[in-house]
């Protein structure tokens, strides 16, 4: 899977460095994961529209398992029903968590395992040309540096907005007390040692790594402020 989606990947971005202003290679890195974001923005929507169907029906598959608690056949026809009313695919979320992930270490290793910011003429398609500069500078952040603390405290701050918002959208409908007690005990776990573990990551990374960290938690709080407003789940 990496093979793949490292030469295409890694063309795209020497294109991109080809065409923004000076040669920025932050420039570049905002647009390639903007690019990314967007282009996979079906599959982060199908995973949401899980998310919030199974959320919904909560309360419908609570009285089906309770009604067909003896009956293993009929509680799997019902399951599957409530399932398909509302829109719901389990593997949706956990396919683009791996989808994600994959782009992501196929972008670090396109970027510092190919002599960044030397290119790779060799793996260059004949249509894509190198740029005459690179410039690894941005806003006085060395990209090509780890341990820039500034950018790490941003990743943190950026990754636990998203975060918040996400939880704050999930969390809701009725629980026993029982659950709404470990519902807490995990969101606070989220909302916490996410960010921290994110922060310290980027930290000991590139500053490039750190930048896409950014700019991927800023798309997913646009992302969750289109989704408040605009996304309804549609019940057949």
């Amino acid at each position: 899977m990496l093979t793949v989606l490292i030469t295409p990947l890694y063309n795209l971005f020497v294109f991109l460095l080809s065409v923004v202003p000076g040669g920025s290679a932050g420039l570049a890195i905002i647009a390639l994961t903007l690019l990314m974001r967007i282009v996979l923005y079906p599959l982060f929507a199908s995973s949401i529209r899980t998310q919030m169907g199974m959320q919904a029906m909560q309360g419908e598959m609570d009285a089906v398992n309770k009604k067909y608690k003896d009956d293993t056949e009929a509680l799997t026809r019902a399951r599957i029903e409530l399932m398909r009313r509302y829109k719901v695919r389990p593997l949706s979320a956990v396919f683009a968590l791996i989808v994600q992930f994959g782009l992501l270490i196929s972008l670090y290793w396109a970027l510092f395992r190919e002599g960044f910011p030397t290119i790779n003429q060799t793996l260059l398609y004949s249509f894509v040309h190198a740029p005459s500069a690179v410039n690894t500078a941005f806003f006085g952040l060395n990209l090509l540096a780890p341990r820039d603390l500034l950018l790490a405290v941003l990743v943190a701050a950026t990754q636990w907005a998203a975060i918040y918002l996400t939880l704050k959208r999930t969390n809701t409908g009725p629980v026993a007390p029982e659950q709404a007690q470990v519902r807490r005990l995990q969101s606070g776990f989220m909302l916490w040692s996410m960010p921290v573990l994110i922060g310290v990551i980027s930290f000991s990374f590139p500053g490039a790594v750190g930048l896409y960290f950014v700019v991927t938690n800023l798309f997913s709080v646009l992302q969750e402020w289109i989704i408040r407003r605009h996304f309804k789940i549609q019940i057949n």
